[in-house]
């Protein structure tokens, strides 16, 4: 015969609802860890939007950056415009009379010639004196417009100041050096307004 089952005491049957609750709680547990883990793979609420911001922040500072270098450029070369344009209107006023001097060189050179050839009598003493006048009073203003003339004669023969059109050899001169002035030169400040034209020595 089998044997019967025997009724399970109070004490056997709260131990098994014991177990049955543990074995819940430990299934109810791992179902936690697992959303947990889930929740961690997935990106929090906003972050994935962190990103792109900083993206967006990052070409707004290259866009300023690169703003601020045009406009360091573009004050860079108006401050090189403004000292040309400086620099052109003082030399435009320092050689302001450049041209009417340069075609007063031939009248210069006139009055040279029509002294050189004035005769020594005393019918034409008072006409040379007059020239010599209108002369003296013609070189003075221009030599306060900054008009020179170039030492030449005797001087070591220098190829931004004269020009050489003959040679001749001279024992008594210096080798290189100028024989004879054949017309005057002049600059104007500084500046070469026409060389002078020379015969130097071999």
């Amino acid at each position: 015969m089998a044997k019967k089952k025997q009724p399970q005491t109070e004490e056997e049957t709260k131990t098994e609802e014991l177990l049955e609750e543990e074995k819940v709680a430990s299934g109810e547990t791992v179902v936690e860890a697992g959303e947990s883990e889930a929740a961690e793979a997935e990106p929090a609420e906003g972050e994935a939007d962190i990103l792109p911001e900083e993206d967006e922040a990052q070409k707004l500072r290259e866009e300023l950056e690169a703003e601020q270098n045009k406009y360091l450029r573009l004050m860079a070369d108006f401050d090189n415009y403004k000292r040309r344009a400086v620099k052109d209107r003082q030399e435009a006023e320092k050689f302001r009379s450049q041209s009417l001097l340069a075609d007063l060189l031939p009248v210069l050179d006139n009055f040279e010639r029509a002294l050189a050839a004035a005769g020594t009598s005393e019918e034409t003493a008072s006409l040379v004196k007059g020239v010599e006048m209108i002369q003296k009073s013609l070189l003075e203003a221009v030599k306060r417009e900054g008009l020179e003339e170039i030492k030449a004669v005797g001087e070591p023969f220098d190829p931004n100041f004269h020009q050489a059109v003959m040679q001749e050899k001279d024992e008594n001169a210096e080798p290189g050096s100028v024989l004879m002035e054949l017309q005057k030169g002049y600059t104007l400040k500084g500046r070469v307004l026409r060389p002078a034209m020379v015969k130097v020595n071999e």
